[in-house]
């Protein structure tokens, strides 16, 4: 579904210096899989998946979303967003728009379905996530695990034909994290593309096709989750794992 070709993105410091965040990425994702990118603080992880649907835009290289280039000028970037599902780490909810408003905001608006379409897709979605009763709630009232729900099924409500999460358990209390996890699972068992970026390694090693870690910003290892965490196969990567683990 997607193919990464030499991606390298720069950014440039207050002082003229360049940061060299990505350096020649090259990578693919199938439809149906599940990749989760791990990896210490500051080596590319989230500024890669903003790369894929363009919140980020490379400096260089190329992205191909079902073998269109994405990354061509005269591209309509909303069109492939619609079919490439985003969840953040702070949720990015409207806080003036009730629950359901903030669900068919986007569908309803890029005429993807109509305003009754939107609202039976939503009611439906809400139930999945036992959330129905906070339809007509406002997102203040909701705590940091039902917002990140809401946050996945207003992604869904899209019907998007790949899902990426940047770190979306990270601004958690830690007994709201399997909450999420537990929707994020099932979308994986029903066979959703997903790239999560997160430090739940619990997840990584239950759920993830691929696991990749990432530092400096390239790919050092890729593997199955369990030769990932159980046959780490260099030193940076051990070391990482001995930390948090």
């Amino acid at each position: 579904m997607i193919t990464v070709k030499n991606l390298c993105k720069e950014f440039k410091n207050n002082d003229g210096t360049v940061n060299k965040v990505l350096s020649g990425i090259n990578y693919e994702v199938n439809k149906g899989e599940k990749i989760v990118i791990v990896g210490p603080s500051g080596s590319g992880k989230s500024t890669f998946l903003r790369c894929l649907n363009l919140l980020e835009r490379p400096t260089s290289g190329e992205i191909y979303f079902d073998g269109e280039e994405i990354t061509a000028k005269k591209v309509n970037i909303n069109k492939v967003r619609a079919r490439m599902g985003m969840v953040f780490q702070n949720f990015n909810l409207f806080n003036n728009l009730t629950i359901m408003d903030n669900i068919i905001l986007a569908p309803v608006k890029l005429k993807i379905m109509s305003k009754d379409e939107a609202k039976a897709k939503a009611t439906e979605l809400l139930k999945r996530v036992n959330l129905l009763d906070k339809a007509d709630a406002y997102p203040a009232s909701l705590s940091g695990g039902q917002k990140q729900r809401i946050a996945i099924v207003r992604s869904l409500c899209m019907n998007p034909e790949m899902i990426l999460f940047d770190e979306p358990t990270s601004a958690l209390d830690p007994e709201m994290v399997g909450e999420v996890l537990d929707v994020m699972k099932s979308l994986a068992d029903e066979g959703m593309t997903m790239v999560v970026v997160t430090h739940e390694m619990g997840f990584a090693r239950e759920v993830a096709t691929k696991v990749l870690f990432m530092d400096e910003g390239t790919i050092l290892e890729e593997n199955t989750p369990k030769e990932f965490f159980e046959n780490p196969q260099i030193k940076r990567l051990q070391d990482f794992l001995s930390k948090v683990l």
